[in-house]
């Protein structure tokens, strides 16, 4: 770019003409301009194509920037590209030469259809090609420039690609309430009563970063149902939720939608107050109360003035007086209609529900954690309560006692409700449907998962049953016609088949489910004690102990589940454990040569998003070729190229499996993991289970998946009051029904 187009010069006039411009968006338009100045320097411009007008006047509009000032930059753009093509000279720029001698067209047509016509009746002589090479016709070096500029459009569409999946990834979020506006136009939802509030939308597709995610797909959501969407990591189950957020797919906009993807941003606003402002239409009736009460009181005043200024008359008062009160009827009765004075008490039902406490209702959510402030976003969606309510993964962020509440108050939602889980409890408690998204398409089941998977199954066996009866068929058929195709006698019978053959239906073999493996190596043993806790506390000072008096030991044959209520020590427990802090008093022993690998729930805050999986495992692990990365992603599922895509462009699920390939590199003794479902699909669960069932080293977790603990681990510590207590029942089944009671789920 150096050579044709001045950066600097670029920067600079995009800052100027768009100020605020996100610098991927400059980056973009910085590498287009220069793909185009380096074809018109070579005489390679397409006929027809504008890379200005095509290209980089969306992008800057999109950025934000006002039409007469973006109008102004794409000028000063072509300008710099018609100045380099000048340059070029005459021959470049065109494309063509002149001819040495007039063409007379109609004695080329003339030979051009004799040549047909001869084709036509004569059979194409090829036997003389047979036995002798004969030169090839095409300019190599015209076919390599032609070759290079097919890639230069190629690479180009992927620039584009990546750069409309960097506007999801990069672009600073909207705050809830905006959000909330853009995609609900329609404030007044009284007014919507009545109406058909089924969501169904057919024949759609939709891509993400260049791939395609849905090809020629249906949805259909019929009010006040609640449907489980589920699907490998990757397989695009959050760009659909956040397509139908964004109104991407034609979702009627009398519907109201909220997307609980994000935790919200933090400021002064106490928490209940936060959850009060999301209800954007209660907020809006009580701003035109408080209006409309302003003005009356005004009104009251001695000689009020009218618009122009001037003092109004009694007649003028009173008429104002009589508008005013209609409308401040009409707006008490909204405010009836929603219950509006019972807000308070129900915003305080929610946040307990999802473990606030009464205390931290007036705490300024900027002071919460960032799982904290995920459960305020779930609370403020919870209580707006919209036509259709998108959660993706709700239960990551919640412990056991919150994902119960969750489940119950989810069972009595009234509204349609699409949530993104792998949590099978959890779908079994909540979901009446099920939709599976797998090769580009959404299949639709009736009923909870359990149904789901034992209905799937047995559509599974039929259609590979099917599958392989008409294979065997059409193998009887085709043999039959090879057989006597050419005898007199059966010639009839076998052109019969052939019909036969040509009108079966094409059946599509049954996908195979892609069996995912996970596998941590064998640790080389070491005698005990391995490690141990001695009369451990810790606290952030001396007036808020975390943790009092713990006492632990575990063998390298350790399976331990840490289990109790959000913020009551669990992560800290791990923490200290691995050596990340430091006991007030006490003492934390562990072997000389124990090898600890530790998972955090934040894992993605540890990963570098700019590297590809395979940079990331060889900056970190050095030692290895970049072969060897490949394949040891490839057996946590991160395979082809998906482990040479940014970490960015990765999903959840996804930036988990390129961590615990991280975790298998350091050849651990013990794996120490906070959380270490949150975001697997129920695969990648299966594979952990199976690998950790397999290792021979110790683990120790922190989990809310109920199977997960039950199928890994063989006993559990309660963490609660300051206190690390082993759990005597039989398992995380009967922990639950001790913290929640039967009446109370």
């Amino acid at each position: 770019m150096a050579d044709l187009l001045n950066q600097k010069q670029i920067e600079k006039l995009l800052h100027t003409h768009v100020p605020g411009i996100d610098e991927v968006i400059v980056e973009y338009v910085q590498g287009y301009l220069n793909d185009a100045a380096t074809a018109v320097s070579n005489g390679d411009k397409d006929v027809g194509e504008d890379p200005v007008e095509d290209l980089i006047r969306p992008m800057l509009e999109e950025a934000g920037g006002k039409e007469s000032k973006v109008e102004d930059l794409c000028v000063k753009f072509a300008a710099l590209l018609s100045e380099i093509e000048q340059k070029a000279g005459p021959a470049k720029r065109s494309g063509m030469a002149k001819l040495a001698a007039p063409v007379h067209m109609a004695a080329q047509l003339a030979q051009i259809d004799k040549a047909a016509r001869l084709a036509q009746t004569r059979p194409a002589d090829l036997s003389h090609t047979k036995g002798r090479s004969v030169a090839s016709q095409v300019d190599t070096k015209k076919l390599k420039k032609a070759e290079a500029r097919i890639a230069a459009k190629l690479q180009k569409r992927e620039h584009r690609s990546l750069y409309e999946a960097s506007k999801l990834i990069e672009e600073n979020p909207m705050d809830d309430d905006e959000l909330l506006m853009k995609v609900n136009p329609i404030l007044d939802y009284t007014s919507t009563r009545g109406k058909i509030k089924d969501v169904k939308v057919d024949n759609f597709d939709i891509s993400y970063a260049g791939k395609r995610i849905l090809t020629n797909s249906s949805i259909h959501l019929v009010y006040g149902r609640r449907y489980g969407l589920i699907g490998r990591n990757g397989i695009g189950k959050s760009t659909l939720l956040r397509n139908i957020a964004r109104r991407e797919l034609a979702v009627p906009t009398y519907i109201s939608i909220l997307f609980v993807e994000q935790e919200m941003a933090g400021d002064d606003t106490p928490a209940i107050r936060s959850v009060l402002k999301a209800d954007i239409f209660r907020e809006q009736l009580l701003r035109d109360e408080a209006d409309v009460n302003a003005e009356l009181q005004r009104l009251d005043a001695p000689a009020p003035l009218d618009d122009n200024g001037e003092e109004m008359t009694k007649l003028e008062i009173e008429a104002k007086k009589n508008e005013l009160g209609d409308r401040l009827n009409g707006i008490m009765t909204k405010l009836q209609d929603i219950e509006s004075d019972k807000a308070e008490s129900k915003a305080g039902e929610i946040l307990n529900g999802l473990g606030f406490g009464s205390v931290d209702f007036q705490r300024p959510t900027k002071s919460f954690s960032g799982g904290w402030r995920m459960r305020l976003s779930l609370a403020r969606a919870l209580f707006c309560k919209p036509d259709l309510l998108l959660l993706d993964e709700p239960t990551n962020m919640l412990d056991i006692p919150a994902v119960v509440w969750l489940e119950r108050y989810l069972r009595t939602w009234t509204s349609t409700l699409l949530v993104v889980s792998h949590d099978r409890e959890f779908l079994d408690e909540v979901a009446t449907d099920i939709i599976h998204q797998h090769s580009e398409q959404l299949d639709h089941y009736r009923g909870n998962f359990k149904s789901f998977w034992d209905t799937r199954e047995e559509r599974r066996k039929n259609q590979i049953k099917e599958y392989e009866s008409q294979m065997a068929y059409r193998q009887h058929l085709q043999e039959y016609i090879d057989r006597w195709r050419y005898n007199a006698n059966r010639a009839a019978q076998a052109q019969m088949k052939i019909k036969i053959l040509e009108k079966l239906p094409e059946l599509e073999k049954p996908e195979d489910d892609k069996i995912v493996t996970f596998s941590f190596p064998d640790p080389d043993s070491i005698s005990p004690p391995v490690m141990y806790m001695d009369e451990v506390t810790f606290g952030y000072n001396s007036e808020r102990k975390i943790l009092e008096n713990v006492n632990i030991d575990m063998q390298m044959d350790a399976r331990v589940a840490i289990v109790g209520p959000n913020g009551a020590g669990k992560t800290t427990l791990l923490k200290l454990l691995i050596g990340k802090l430091d006991p007030t008093t006490g003492m934390v022993h562990r072997h000389g040569r124990l090898r600890i690998a530790y998972f955090s729930q934040h894992h993605v805050d540890q990963l570098d998003l700019g590297l590809t999986a395979v940079g990331h495992l060889k900056k970190t692990y050095p030692g290895k070729t970049d072969e060897e990365y490949r394949s040891h992603l490839g057996s946590f599922g991160i395979s082809g190229m998906t482990g040479l895509q940014e970490i960015r462009t990765l999903s959840g699920g996804q930036k988990s499996r390129v961590t615990f390939a991280g975790l298998a590199v350091q050849n651990p003794h013990f794996l120490v993991l906070d959380e270490p479902t949150n975001h697997l699909d129920m695969e990648s669960i299966d594979a952990l289970t199976n690998a950790l069932k397999l290792f021979k080293g110790g683990v120790v977790l922190v989990s809310h998946d109920e199977r997960f603990i039950d199928s890994v681990c063989t006993e559990m510590w309660v963490c609660a009051d300051r206190k690390v207590t082993k759990f005597s029942g039989e398992g995380i089944k009967e922990y639950k029904k001790l913290i929640c009671p039967p009446e109370e789920q």
